[in-house]
């Protein structure tokens, strides 16, 4: 496990592509009890670990997740998440150069449980959400693209869908459309880049991952060289 940052009231970890964040139905151990036992053996806590959810990645992705380790804390970075006062930067990987270098999108998405699948709507229809971001193009190698999206919505697989919805679905995406899979089973999307207020001392935080371990992440120059 990477802890990227922690003090009394948070603890950010680098999420690796495959692990869960919250318990699901394949039984698997989440990343909320691996931190739990972390700061259960790093201060020999007796009995139970407070240690809360603030927010979630899909499995095949990376990148920085926030958790509460007490529930002051916790119910701050709630309040700070539905107000949109934590700022998340994602970079992915596409196959497919976008149609413009850097857009807004704009969309109406409606999740469906049965498939766990979002679809995307141009125009707005009942029971869909409102989903907008930006993104920019920000490096390329031979065959693949980097992107840099902002979030300004935060719907269930918002990037994913809106990026396949203009042509560019993620690297290893196959449930959005992409032609192959990763080797490790990821999809090519980061949460690369995370910045709030600390939810008690209100100082500016702000934290970046590292890089992946997958080599074409090494492989981008920036565009505008």
């Amino acid at each position: 496990m990477n802890v990227v940052y922690e003090d009394n009231h948070i603890i950010v970890v680098d999420k690796q592509p495959g692990e869960i964040v919250q318990a699901d139905r394949t039984g698997d151990e989440p990343l909320v009890e691996t931190v739990r036992r972390y700061l259960k053996e790093k201060y020999a806590k007796p009995g139970n670990v407070f240690c809360g959810v603030v927010h979630r990645l899909d499995r095949p992705t990376s990148g920085l997740v926030i958790f509460a380790k007490t529930s002051k804390a916790l119910a701050r970075l709630n309040d700070m998440l539905r107000n949109g006062q934590i700022h998340k930067t994602y970079r992915a990987i596409t196959r497919n150069l976008p149609p413009q270098p850097q857009q807004r999108l704009v969309h109406y998405l409606t999740s469906v449980e049965r498939n766990n699948k979002t679809y995307v709507s141009a125009t707005p229809k009942e029971g869909a959400k409102k989903a907008s971001l930006t993104y920019r193009l920000i490096g390329h190698s031979d065959r693949f693209h980097l992107l840099e999206i902002n979030l300004e919505t935060g719907r269930k697989h918002q990037i994913r869908a809106q990026l396949a919805a203009i042509g560019c679905p993620i690297r290893g995406d196959l449930k959005y459309g992409d032609k192959r899979s990763n080797p490790d089973g990821s999809i090519s999307l980061q949460a690369y880049r995370i910045e709030f207020e600390h939810p008690v001392s209100h100082k500016p935080i702000s934290l970046s991952a590292g890089t992946p371990a997958d080599p074409l992440w090494q492989a981008f120059t920036p565009a505008d060289e």
